[in-house]
Parts: C-alpha cells; sequence; structure tokens
C-alpha cells in the first residue's frame, strides 16, 4: 500500500482490503534505495533481539521446517556465529552446523544426522533435505554449532503416497504486517499440538518503511530495517525481525509449515514486470530487486522448490489429500484498470501458461478424495452491479465491461477472468470433484462456492469451493475507517452476500486463523478470530465454521468446530 495521493484512484484499487488505505502524504519524495546503502550497522542490528550481540555462536532466529514428504521434510535455522555476522551483513565465518532428528522429545533414539556449512553468501542459514523417515510419524530436530544447541522442535512427516488416511488437520494463515500488532494468531496455532502441518499462503513479510501501511496510526513495533526494503540485505534483515518473533517461533517449532508467496514479500501488487510499489531507477531495476527478494526468501523460508524461482509445486498426503500450491506473482500480467474489458483479454494471465497447464493436469489425474489448493488471492467473483446474465452480456460486450460484473479487485482472479473460466470450464469438463481452494490475501474471512457462472448462481453449477482466511494482523476494514470491530462488517456483509449469491459468510473485520480439518466425507474450515491484535497476550475464540461435502462442490454452515 503506498502513501501517495490517491486522487487519481478509484476508490477500489486493487486487493480490496489492502489498498484502502487513503492516507495522502507522498510517498516517492525520498529514493529509499540510496538510504538502503547510506548505513547498515543499525537497521542491521536492530534485527536481533536484545542482548544478542554479544552471544556467538546463537541460533537467534529459532529452527522451522517444512515441505512434509512421505520419506522427509526440510529442516532449517540460521546461525549468528560472531557478534558481526548479523544478518544482511556478508560478515562472519563459515561455520560447521550440525543437525540431528530423533523420534522422541529426549533425543534417545537418532534417526537421522548430518552436518552442513553456513556461510555469508547464504546469509549464515541452512537447510538440510532430510530423507529415509517412516511416514505419517512425528519427529523432533535440533542443529549444533560449536558447544551451542538449538531449541528442539517437532515436525511430521506426509503419509505414504498410496496410504488410506482417515483424517487431515492444517493450520491455515495469511497476511502478518509485523507493525500493526503481535502474532498471537501463531501462538494459539501452536498451543494446539494437532496439527499435520500449517500453511502460509502469502505475506509472509511486509516490504514497506515504518509508519507507511496501515495500523490505525499506531506502529505496535518498528521494522527493521526502518525503511522500504529494496536490496538483497534490506529482504535478509527484514526477514531475520520476522523470525525473532516468539509466536512464529513457536509455531515453525510445533509443526513443519507449507508456504507460497504473495506480493508483500516482494513488492505491493507485484506482477511480472514490475509492481505498484516500485519505482524503477530510483529503487534500482525491478529484476534486481525480484531477484534480491527471492534469494532471501528462498534463504530464509523452509521451502523446496520443484522449479527454481518460484513457489508453485504439489505435496501430497496419502489418498486423501493432494495439495497445489500456486506462484501467482511471477508470470501475471500487469493489473487491470478499473471498470473495463481488459479484464477478459485472453491474452493476459494470472498464472502463466505452464503453471495453468500444471494445475489443470494435476487436478485431473489426481487420484486423491481431495484436491487442495494453496491460492494467493481469491478466485471467487467478487463484484457489484451485477446484471441477469441476459442483460450483462450485452451490455458488457456494448460497453467494453467486464462480461463477469463490476469486479473490485483486478489483483486478484477477477482481473484475468480468462484463466478463470478456462479453469472452472476444465473442472466442468473432466467432471474433477472436490477442489477446494486455500486463500489469503484480502485480510477477510470468506466461505464461498465457486460457480461457473456467477451471473446465474444459484441455477448455474458450482464448481469448486474456496475458504479465505483473514489477516493474521494487517488492516480489515474496520482498521482501514477506524471504527469499532464489527461496525463496517454489519454494513458490508449483507451488500456483498446480495450482490454475490455465491458467498454463504463474510466477516470484513476481524484478525485470525483458520483451521482446516479433512476426511473422506468432507473438508471443514473452522474460523478463529484474536481478541486484540496489538495485545501480545490476545485470546483467541471459534468464530465461525463452514464445510464441503464430498461430491457436493457446495459450501454448507456448520455450527461447532471439529
Amino acid at each position: 500500500m503506498t502513501s501517495r495521493d490517491r486522487s487519481t484512484e478509484s476508490a477500489f484499487p486493487s486487493s480490496f482490503a489492502e489498498r484502502a488505505d487513503l492516507r495522502t502524504p507522498s510517498r516517492r519524495t525520498v529514493v529509499k534505495a540510496a538510504a538502503a546503502g547510506a548505513v547498515l550497522a543499525a537497521p542491521l542490528a536492530a534485527a536481533l533481539p536484545a542482548g544478542a550481540a554479544g552471544v556467538a555462536p546463537a541460533f537467534l532466529h529459532g529452527v522451522a521446517s517444512g515441505d512434509p514428504l512421505p520419506d522427509g521434510v526440510l529442516l532449517w535455522t540460521r546461525v549468528t556465529p560472531t557478534p558481526e555476522a548479523i544478518p544482511g551483513s556478508g560478515a562472519g565465518p563459515d561455520t560447521e552446523v550440525g543437525w540431528v532428528v530423533a523420534t522422541d522429545r529426549a533425543f534417545t533414539n537418532i534417526v537421522a544426522e548430518g552436518s552442513l556449512t553456513a556461510t555469508a553468501a547464504s546469509d549464515h542459514t541452512v537447510k538440510a533435505d532430510v530423507r529415509g523417515l517412516a511416514p505419517a510419524t512425528d519427529y523432533w530436530f535440533r542443529f549444533s554449532a560449536g558447544a551451542t544447541v538449538s531449541p528442539a522442535a517437532r515436525t511430521r512427516t506426509a503419509p505414504a503416497t498410496d496410504a488410506a488416511v482417515t483424517g487431515l488437520r492444517f493450520g491455515v494463515v495469511s497476511c502478518a504486517n509485523w507493525e500493526a500488532g503481535h502474532f498471537s494468531a501463531y501462538r494459539h496455532l501452536a498451543a494446539r499440538g494437532d496439527l499435520d502441518a500449517w500453511l502460509h499462503l502469502g505475506d509472509y513479510i511486509y516490504e514497506y518503511g515504518t509508519g507507511e501501511y496501515g495500523t490505525r496510526d499506531t506502529v505496535v513495533r518498528p521494522h527493521a530495517p526502518a525503511h522500504e526494503i529494496v536490496t538483497l540485505a534490506d529482504y535478509r534483515v527484514r526477514h531475520a525481525r520476522y523470525k525473532t518473533d516468539p509466536d512464529l517461533q513457536a509455531l515453525h517449532a510445533a509443526a513443519p509449515v507449507v508456504a507460497i508467496w504473495d506480493d508483500h514479500e516482494i513488492a505491493n501488487d507485484t506482477w511480472s514486470g514490475g509492481a505498484e510499489n516500485h519505482t524503477e531507477g530510483a529503487e534500482g531495476t525491478w529484476p534486481t530487486r525480484q531477484a534480491a527478494a527471492k534469494q532471501a526468501y528462498f534463504e530464509w523460508m523452509p521451502v523446496r522448490p520443484a522449479i527454481t524461482g518460484t513457489t508453485y509445486r504439489r505435496l501430497r498426503f496419502g489418498k486423501l489429500a493432494d495439495l497445489s500450491l500456486l506462484d501467482l506473482r511471477s508470470f501475471r500480467s500487469r493489473q487491470a484498470a478499473l471498470g473495463n474489458g481488459e479484464v477478459d483479454d485472453p491474452d493476459r494471465t494470472l498464472t502463466g501458461r505452464a503453471q495453468l497447464d500444471w494445475l489443470k493436469a494435476g487436478l485431473t489425474s489426481s487420484d486423491a478424495t481431495w484436491r487442495l489448493v494453496g491460492n494467493p488471492v481469491m478466485i471467487s467473483p467478487f463484484a457489484i452491479g451485477s446484471l441477469s446474465a441476459e442483460l450483462l452480456k450485452p451490455l458488457a460486450e456494448l460497453l467494453g465491461l467486464p462480461k463477469e460484473g463490476l469486479a473490485l479487485n483486478t489483483d486478484q482472479w477477477d482481473g484475468y477472468t480468462d484463466d478463470r473460466r478456462e479453469l472452472l470450464a476444465h473442472l466442468r469438463a473432466h467432471a474433477v470433484r472436490n477442489t477446494v481452494f486455500l486463500t489469503g490475501d484480502i485480510h477477510m474471512a470468506w466461505a464461498n462456492d465457486v460457480p461457473h457462472n456467477a451471473g446465474t448462481y444459484p441455477l448455474s453449477a458450482s464448481a469448486a469451493t474456496e475458504f479465505v482466511v483473514t489477516s493474521v494482523t494487517s488492516d480489515n476494514l474496520d482498521d482501514i475507517v477506524k471504527v469499532p470491530e464489527g461496525t463496517v462488517s454489519a454494513i458490508a456483509a449483507p451488500v456483498i452476500r446480495a450482490a454475490n449469491r455465491h458467498v454463504h459468510w463474510v466477516d470484513t473485520d476481524r484478525h485470525g486463523y483458520g483451521v482446516l480439518d479433512v476426511t473422506a466425507d468432507r473438508a471443514q474450515m473452522d474460523y478463529y478470530v484474536v481478541s486484540d491484535r496489538t495485545d501480545p497476550d490476545a485470546t483467541s475464540q471459534w468464530a465461525r465454521s463452514y464445510r464441503t461435502r464430498s461430491g457436493t462442490q457446495r459450501i454448507e454452515r456448520v455450527y461447532a468446530p471439529v
């Protein structure tokens, strides 16, 4: 979200909730890239916990695991070998880091071990791709450097590919703005102790400088570095700052993560050739900035890319579920302007040809009961001014308007309707059942059917279903307009549902997380909310639950969590 003058923009620029911040000061009066390279010492030191500078070697950023396979898992940590080897500094010696995996927390039964070399070239991060483990099994792991031993953490392998799995449970989160509050949602997920894994659907970090992005005018805790991140050192420091959060460390230590990026891991409204929040020249070249952001992401995240430079890949959890994970930033065309027919242009793409073909083929060939899709931006139509199909199509053609209504958010699938129509038509043509999109980005909680034709829904069939989780801390609509929680939702939710009949529920105002529970009979999302994002001790409570029963492609309400 930029803070530049919005007088020339639509009231609903791309990514509805996060782009509705109406701040007015000019954002581009300072060349941030110059500031980034001027002085590194202070912002880099700020990325470390208090008192950490005198500790070496040390594991100051926790440990993590990710991308579970039936026979293995990816282990991650970052070592600080000497006081000067702070994140992003490029300083510090090569350091041997040992790792060990055991079946028990006391590490009396060690089943795998090895060592890696942490170097300044990878910001002293290391990743061990451990194989030879048993499927569907809990393990404990830790790292060591010299006499220093890291905290121990739990991980879990995926079920065997052909296993008849009775159930799976995933935490689901997105959109965590450090400056807006504390990560209590992570703490409450970590405390459950019952997750097979947790999904982070994007915006794990934010790129803005201090005070540049929504916080209800109160920076709860400042970023490091303080300026907008544009260089490799900057991105490394920001990732390091996030990894010092105790609640995030706790969740990483409780279960493996399966993560994809959205735009803020790079810059707001990223597309293949640039971003809304990037000024070419003043902030370097786009290819250089994008490469720096991606390098830091893969250094600091326990993610195993199937294709270099992207996060699209597929994981399998027995015969119960396949999980296809999308990268909807690296290949997309530039976002369309609002209110015109450009969103229907077949030459524009959200996924890129190769990724869309890969997704279609995987959904068709899967023999799993459920086809889960980790989806950074909402696929369900979200429009106003909807007309009947009989009136809308000729009017849209005459006026050059989108054929599926006036989209409010062209940064999501609404801005790339040809890709969406092709995918949904493919699901129908091949009778693909039980496709569930798991989505973040929009800072609101939604439960949606995904109709083949929104203009005739509910008479037309539903191709899939979608569960959208709200933000961990990033501004909801009530935060943006600075009114009490629930005020906006009471007004907006009925209007949204009236104009979008495939939407079963929307909560525009609260922060929290989801827990997806999957059995052969149904996939159920339990939505939880936290009491106060600014309170480090915020409580959590169940808000609502929705499920889709096998074979129905429809959402229905459930009146208790699993």
